[in-house]
């Protein structure tokens, strides 16, 4: 098969990838029963076990990890002499956040303006509509062994996935694994992430009182939790450019690969007009070469509600994205220790880790990451762009630990405008259709070099 030939399959395969990526939206999979069923994430994993079964893979099916989470897992051998590659996504999508910010409702897939809207459409159920229309496309002209993976609580972070991968090694053994949960640079530059941050998460309390007394008889001498909880944080960013401040922590990296225009950025992120970006150095070695930290949210008590009262107590979550080269542990304690030591006037400070990751760096000299190459080229007419990545995937460093010989490829279809875990997430179909296009491409290079 040419690649015209491969690529007017695919053409022809859009409307279908659309009717799957709208299926796959409907189902609210988000992985955490405090928000929504647990038979929603049943429910797509089960649709992913079927499609994939149909698009030619077999012993598809679901496996409960120890998190509680369902897994959907395949295979299919390989020809004689060919190598074998991982294919990974997840199933389980971020909620919604705020409906009203939704300018389309988050579950149902619309199509605006050129771009697909709802949530998962490119986190990750775009990237499952692209593995489907690559498989497809290639019919029975797969020539390499594939395994498969879907996650169910990739954006939970409770692991289930990576304590069952490293009990069961030799399920998912492979030559090359293609992470597919991130994307290009922009729409048509294709991209090869090399490079992710890691994650430590920790919920901060501030106690100063038995209870909320009255601000009026009280308020001065008795000490505000609130307060003191906002002036805690603020010790975690410099007063004049607002960049990251850990004691521990070095925050002076710098990132040496593709950069990331300021504008451009500005663009991207919605930064309003007037209001400057936070940190020092590029763009660049901001998001992926130095420690970044986000209060995630705050408990206490709301503004409309809110009584004549001293707060008793107050609590934020937050999180620290680390560069690699950072240890997590290291950067976990570096944090607990920094916001117990500046608590302010003497009030009880309380900190609680919840989930941690690593960060990664991929080894890119690999006839894998050649055959990649070859297929950006082919599809996007230039040669492959390598940046990083803000965000954090941890089953790349179980992935790393337990197939060290293997090549580690992070691709896909999430790329900036896509506003992932943010509302009015969208997909540019062009990019489904072109990275099916990449993948199938890879598929076939990557058997070549191993004849």
């Amino acid at each position: 098969m040419t690649t015209d030939e491969l690529a007017g399959r695919i053409a022809g395969l859009m409307p279908r990838a659309q009717a799957d990526l709208t299926e796959l939206v409907a189902i609210p999979s988000v992985a955490d029963p405090r928000q929504y069923p647990p038979q929603e994430c049943r429910r797509a994993a089960q649709w992913v076990a079927d499609a994939f079964t149909e698009a030619g893979l077999h012993d598809v099916h679901l496996v409960e990890t120890p998190d509680g989470s369902n897994a959907v897992i395949g295979h299919r051998p390989p020809p004689p002499g060919a190598p074998t590659v991982l294919l990974y996504c997840h199933y389980d999508v971020q909620p919604p956040l705020d409906d009203d910010a939704w300018t389309t409702p988050p579950f149902t897939l619309t199509e605006r303006d050129g771009r697909w809207y709802g949530r998962g459409t490119a986190d990750c159920k775009g990237n499952i509509v692209m593995h489907l229309t690559a498989l497809r496309a290639l019919g029975d002209d797969i020539p390499v062994g594939l395994k498969f993976v879907a996650e169910g609580s990739e954006e939970q972070g409770t692991g289930g996935l990576e304590e069952y991968v490293a009990a069961h090694r030799e399920l998912f053994t492979a030559d090359a694994l293609l992470v597919c949960d991130t994307g290009n640079a922009a729409v048509g530059v294709g991209t090869a992430t090399t490079s992710l941050r890691g994650l430590v998460n920790v919920v901060v309390s501030v106690d100063t009182l038995a209870g909320e007394v009255h601000s009026g008889m009280f308020g001065g001498p008795a000490p505000d939790a609130l307060a003191a909880l906002i002036q805690l944080l603020s010790t975690l960013r410099d007063p004049e450019t607002g960049a990251t401040r850990v004691d521990g922590l070095d925050a002076s990296g710098s990132w040496e690969g593709a950069g990331y225009d300021e504008e451009q950025f500005r663009a991207d992120a919605g930064v309003l007009d007037g209001v400057p970006l936070t940190g020092t150095g590029t763009v660049a070695d901001r998001l992926w070469a130095r420690p970044a930290v986000t209060v995630l949210g705050v408990d206490c008590p709301p503004v409309v509600g809110s009584a004549a009262a001293v707060p008793a107590t107050a609590r934020a979550r937050v999180s620290l994205r680390i560069p690699p080269g950072t240890d997590a542990a290291a950067a976990r304690t570096a944090l607990t220790d920094h916001l117990t030591k500046g608590a302010p006037w003497g009030v009880r400070v309380k900190v609680e880790p919840e989930s941690s990751g690593s960060p990664f760096r991929a080894a890119t000299d690999g006839a894998a990451y050649g055959a990649l190459g070859e297929a950006m080229r082919a599809v996007y007419g230039k040669p492959m762009t390598f940046l990083g990545q803000g965000g954090s995937i941890p089953l790349c460093n179980v992935l790393a630990d337990a197939y060290p010989a293997a090549e580690i490829i992070l691709m896909g279809v999430e790329e900036p405008k896509c506003l992932i875990h943010a509302p009015n997430e969208s997909v540019d179909p062009t990019e489904i259709q072109h990275m099916a296009h990449v993948e199938a491409l890879f598929l076939h290079e990557y058997a070549r070099a191993f004849r």
